[in-house]
């Protein structure tokens, strides 16, 4: 059940019917209350109270099952468990995002009144300390990819299988685990310190290439690197300290904006170990044309400047709607960053307009064009066994997509003048949904959301003590298994709006707000509908 992180040419991160809603005002000084807006600006879409008995169980039994998957000695979470949540069936590893995880779980379960500030504040610390003794690559600061949940340890074998670890250093999990250290030091002034120590090593310029483009213009990341020469493709270097020893780099870099590997750019720009110009690097769509017509569908839109950078601010049309696509559709690539980072707020032209149109893509896909009956795709365990990734493939820059059913159903609308379509209008199968998409989507979409989840619950039946599982097919199969960031993001959602926006005013203090507000507010996507 571990993510792998897959590569294709472009370096994009693998795997890993309602009304048109935009996103309310988020006040990141004080405490958000309102919900988010339907098109006509008025609250209809909030939830009520019985919405809110219904999410404040959800988030009780959710957290039952991070707890069931740390282990009670080094306060780390195992990377999945089975349904039952019997400790026995805990994976027998763990990851930076894994930790992060459960540590940003640890602060909302904290502010909704699932456990007391003490308990909150001794978890937080066990965990920390455990952190403070574990291997990582000394010369960035970055932690390894894999570790024994129980002791640390960092692993060369995986358990059970016995597969070999070459230990690899990930630019997205290290991004999700400062964010999640970002978010400890504003919420437990006791551990800023400890959680500040962990953070002051870390230097994201050692995955920044700045020459990925040539040198002309900002440069990319890389997927991550290893110390050791690994099998297979590889580059040799080192961004971080040039005449220090190298390491070996992924072949592919991270070039796509809408990706939840942005949180590492955030990061990374943040803590101002990478220019801010390379926010504006990244590709919103691929170029409209022939050389890129391997790409999911012909894109639209206009160039516009933004610090010197010239940017196509492309964007697919999905239904009356055009939406600045992610690599597979899936929706934690388009809404993960948004735990932390309050984008639709401090940038209305870009991800004010997109994220809520992603969430009304995801329902209209679901209920409308699939017709399944539900709605939310996103990676996640296969119910059929293993794991998959899902997304709404038009809205996916794959051309082979992130499929929302179980057999594998591919759309092509082809590419004007350069590729035919070959299945512009599919007959979809056995439809997986994925419960955590739609957590993420409650801020854009709550009633939907929340109405949505209850379903998947009551008809799928897809609960057990530790909270929805991981994934259901609409036939009635579930994947009976919780995995620690699925339950992350859920925990996280839930602690964004019943703990008024409580992760994201964490994260944003400091260098966050002063650095990034001002850097994405400028944008103007090219998305909208009509």
């Amino acid at each position: 059940m571990r993510r792998h992180v897959l590569a294709v040419a472009t370096g994009a991160l693998l795997a890993l019917a309602a009304p048109a809603v935009v996103a309310a005002p988020v006040v990141v000084a004080a405490p958000v209350t309102a919900g988010p807006a339907d098109a006509s600006g008025s609250q209809s879409d909030r939830l009520d109270r019985s919405d809110r008995v219904l999410v404040d169980r959800w988030a009780a039994d959710t957290w039952t099952s991070m707890v069931a998957m740390v282990d009670e000695d080094s306060g780390l979470p195992a990377d999945n468990i089975e349904g039952n949540l019997a400790p026995t069936t805990r994976s027998g590893y763990t990851s930076p995002t894994n930790i992060g995880a459960y540590l940003w779980s640890t602060v909302a379960a904290r502010d909704i009144g699932l456990i007391s500030r003490r308990e909150a504040r001794d978890r937080l610390s066990q965990t920390l300390t455990t952190l403070s003794t574990m291997e990582r690559h000394e010369p960035s600061g970055m932690f390894y990819n894999w570790y024994d949940e129980t002791s640390g340890e960092k692993l060369t074998v995986f358990p059970g299988s016995g597969e070999v670890i070459n230990p690899f250093v990930s630019t997205v999990d290290n991004g999700w685990f400062a964010a999640a250290l970002m978010v400890v030091r504003s919420a437990e002034p006791r551990l800023a310190d400890e959680a500040q120590a962990l953070l002051d090593p870390m230097n994201f310029a050692y995955f920044h290439n700045t020459q990925a483009r040539g040198g002309d213009l900002p440069g990319w990341n890389r997927g991550g690197f290893w110390v050791e020469e690994p099998p297979g493709c590889s580059v040799p270097g080192n961004y971080g300290d040039p005449a220090g020893e190298p390491v070996y780099y992924t072949c592919h870099h991270y070039d796509l904006l809408n990706s939840e590997t942005r949180i590492a750019v955030y990061v990374g720009i943040a803590l101002g170990q990478i220019p801010r110009e390379a926010y504006y690097s990244l590709w919103r769509t691929f170029p409209d044309t022939c050389d890129w017509s391997w790409a999911e569908q012909q894109p639209t839109g206009e160039t516009r400047s933004y610090l010197g950078i010239d940017v196509y601010e492309g964007a697919y049309a999905y239904d009356d709607m055009r939406i600045v696509p992610t690599w597979g559709g899936a929706m934690f690539e388009e809404l993960m960053p948004d735990l932390f980072v309050p984008e639709a707020q401090w940038a209305p032209n870009s991800w004010g307009e997109n994220h809520p149109l992603a969430v009304q893509a995801h329902i209209e896909h679901g209920l409308v064009e699939a017709g399944y009956g539900y709605w939310g795709f996103s990676p996640a365990s296969n119910p059929f066994g293993g794991y998959n990734a899902y997304g709404v493939d038009a809205i996916g820059m794959q051309s082979d997509g992130y499929y929302s059913d179980a057999e594998g159903t591919n759309y092509d609308a082809g590419f004007d003048g350069c590729r035919p379509a070959t299945n512009p209008t599919p007959d979809y199968g056995d439809g997986i949904v994925t419960p955590h998409a739609s957590f993420l989507a409650m801020a854009y979409a709550p009633q939907a959301s929340v109405d949505n989840l209850s379903r998947i619950e009551t008809e799928l039946g897809a609960y057990g003590p530790g909270g929805f599982y991981d994934s259901v097919a609409v036939s009635g199969t579930a994947a009976q298994r919780y995995l620690s960031l699925d339950q992350g993001m859920i925990m996280g959602a839930i602690g964004n709006i019943l703990g008024h926006d409580a992760l994201r005013r964490y994260f944003v203090r400091g260098e966050v707000q002063h650095v990034i507000r001002p850097l994405i507010r400028m944008e103007r996507f090219s998305a909208g509908t009509g």
